[in-house]
């Protein structure tokens, strides 16, 4: 389920990475063909056509590496022979046009000295993938009780006119304090202050976090799939040939 324009075209949230590795976050990406993605220490977001052909599996291999796991995030299709799938999990897409967004005063901004730290307080609470270089994508608060980190949230993702928050985590000793609430809507306010529109991605699962989403504000937006796959160790060599060089 997603909701197309007024002229019928796609949404841009409905491919965020492209849209984002396209227009905002440029600088970041790496291409082969017509596969992209961000840098493996950065984040690791893939953007693939909407109906990818034998061509974009083989160069998403070659730009991924024999044997390594890549997410597909939204692909319904089928992986081709020879690729394994690792991970299946029902997403949802909540966008926040109407969150009643407030600055924190609590909350400081994080930056390449904190990261130790929020990959210490991530390996915690395990909000999802946040690595070395997840901080240069946008702006990322956090709130220190005795110089501890215990809590943080960020962008993500910067399609044209969104901003995607996320690594949202609380330590589990500080959990129903409202610091995720909190956090939350400190960030969304930055993105409101730039005349941009907050959106996030969550499990479908996970209920209860959809549930505070649409408290503060956000709506089902559509229903997406979480899905990542293994390239395997060896390809066809028809496959290989069909890789440019970058």
């Amino acid at each position: 389920m997603s909701e197309p324009t007024a002229a019928g075209a796609p949404h841009v949230l409905d491919h965020p990475a492209l849209a984002a590795l396209t227009g905002p976050h440029a600088r970041f990406a790496e291409r082969h063909g017509r596969v992209l993605r961000y840098p493996v220490d950065v984040t690791p977001w893939v953007a693939m056509p909407d109906v990818p052909g034998p061509r974009d599996w083989a160069d998403l291999a070659a730009l991924a590496g024999p044997g390594t796991e890549v997410p597909l995030l939204g692909f319904g299709g089928r992986v081709p022979d020879g690729w394994e799938v690792t991970f299946r999990m029902e997403g949802v897409q909540l966008a926040g046009e109407d969150v009643a967004a407030a600055p924190d005063p609590e909350a400081v901004r994080l930056g390449p000295a904190d990261v130790p730290d929020m990959l210490d307080l991530v390996a915690r609470t395990r909000p999802g993938p946040f690595l070395p270089r997840t901080i240069e994508l946008g702006t990322y608060l956090g709130i220190r009780r005795g110089g501890a980190l215990i809590a943080m949230a960020g962008e993500r993702l910067h399609p044209p006119g969104w901003t995607e928050i996320s690594a949202v985590c609380t330590d589990p000793a500080h959990r129903g304090e409202g610091l995720a609430t909190r956090l939350i809507l400190a960030v969304a306010h930055g993105v409101l202050e730039r005349g941009e529109k907050p959106f996030l991605h969550a499990s479908a699962e996970n209920t209860g976090a959809v549930r505070l989403y649409e408290t503060l504000g956000f709506r089902l937006r559509r229903r997406t799939a979480f899905l990542a796959a293994r390239v395997p160790e060896r390809l066809p060599e028809d496959d290989r040939a069909a890789v440019p060089v970058p």
